[in-house]
């Protein structure tokens, strides 16, 4: 552990003078990487330092116990001691989760999808449901969400509904929602009180940046369509809605959510380079998982991930096997112990992996 704490200050003493260079500061993408990697290694230095002292602690400790002839200061050697050892123990474990490799993707924004699935007019509110707790998450981050296209159902919530989502490391979060939910509950329109199963699929797309994907404008059609739904005034008068196809891939993204046709242009170029960039990932991530045998973030979104059960208040996630007795809260947007388990569920299979390097 000490050696890994010493390549790490070398790299945190490198990156301690890029970070005030000029030509980093007046580089605002790579200084943002830089300030990250710096925050990031400023909080290991600080469980290294603890690390440090604790262990010259401990050999102090054991002098006073070898020499023995204070009674009372052996005692207290031997308390500390114990203590000693046993957050040594805890701060390795700690130290180790920090030095796991951060998945480069985790720091970017993303494209969220919601489209209802099997169980009608049920499906499109649970959609609706969905997109209501994945807001209120994003609000209680701080992150902004913006709707990109909507196709509303008939009876409430959404048949599809696409937004964009923007903050710190948005995709690291969001990431594991991708899949398949099921909602079990009695739907408003049910008369005799019958539990139906209805479900929605997420899809969390990592926002690719220009140089992420290149695409040639000639391999893509333009076409051009009257919005629909709320809007005003300019609703069905204006052709200002744009739907793009990559035609070597069949991949269509459309937006409609703004009354510029130019804006829209921009937010549907943007969720057809994530969804073409989104494929490769998918591609990597279902290698990586095989590799690993991880049921986390497989990359398969035909997979059932969570049931969301209202006659016993109850949240199943099926990858890790967690079940939550909290639905109405979970539900308003309280998913951060559900993020945090899979997290670590996953840092503790990559911590399998890198066992021998510690």
């Amino acid at each position: 552990m000490l050696d890994k704490l010493r390549i790490i200050k070398q790299r945190f003493d490198e990156v301690s003078d890029l970070i005030i260079q000029p030509d980093i500061i007046s580089d605002q993408k790579r200084y943002i990487q830089i300030n990250k990697e710096y925050k990031d290694l400023s909080a290991v230095m600080k469980l290294g330092d603890e690390y440090k002292t604790l262990l010259n602690n401990v050999e102090e400790a054991k002098e006073i116990i070898a020499d023995g002839s204070d009674a009372e200061m052996t005692e207290m050697a031997k308390m500390e001691l114990e203590g000693a050892n046993a957050r040594i123990q805890q701060l390795e474990e700690e130290i180790k989760f920090m030095l796991i490799p951060k998945d480069p993707e985790d720091a970017k924004n993303v494209m969220v999808e919601i489209r209802a699935g099997t169980g009608g007019d049920e499906a499109s509110i649970f959609a609706g449901d969905l997109y209501r707790m994945y807001t209120k998450f994003c609000a209680e981050k701080g992150w902004k969400t913006e709707i990109v296209d909507v196709s509303e159902g008939t009876s409430g919530g959404f048949k599809e509904i696409i937004f964009s989502v923007e903050g710190e490391d948005v995709y690291g979060d969001l990431k594991f929602e991708a899949g398949v939910h099921r909602v079990q509950r009695v739907p408003q329109t049910e008369t005799q009180g019958r539990v139906h199963t209805s479900a929605a699929t997420v899809m969390v797309l990592p926002e690719a940046e220009e140089f992420d994907v290149q695409i040639d404008m000639k391999d893509v059609r333009k076409d051009l369509y009257c919005s629909s739904g709320p809007g005003g005034q300019s609703v069905n008068t204006t052709y200002s809605a744009v739907r793009l196809t990559h035609i070597p891939t069949g991949l269509v993204a459309q937006c409609q959510d703004q009354k510029s046709q130019h804006k829209n242009f921009d937010k549907a170029l943007t969720v057809l380079r994530s969804r073409l960039y989104e494929v490769e990932l998918a591609k990597k991530q279902e290698e990586d998982a095989k590799k690993r045998k991880s049921m986390v973030s497989s990359g398969d979104r035909s997979a059932k991930i969570r049931t969301y059960n209202y006659p016993q208040g109850r949240v199943t996630e099926h990858r890790i096997g967690l079940t939550m007795y909290d639905l109405s809260n979970i539900i308003n947007g309280d998913i951060h112990k559900i993020v945090e388990e899979l997290k670590l569920a996953e840092n503790t299979e990559k911590l399998k992996e890198l066992g021998e390097v510690f």
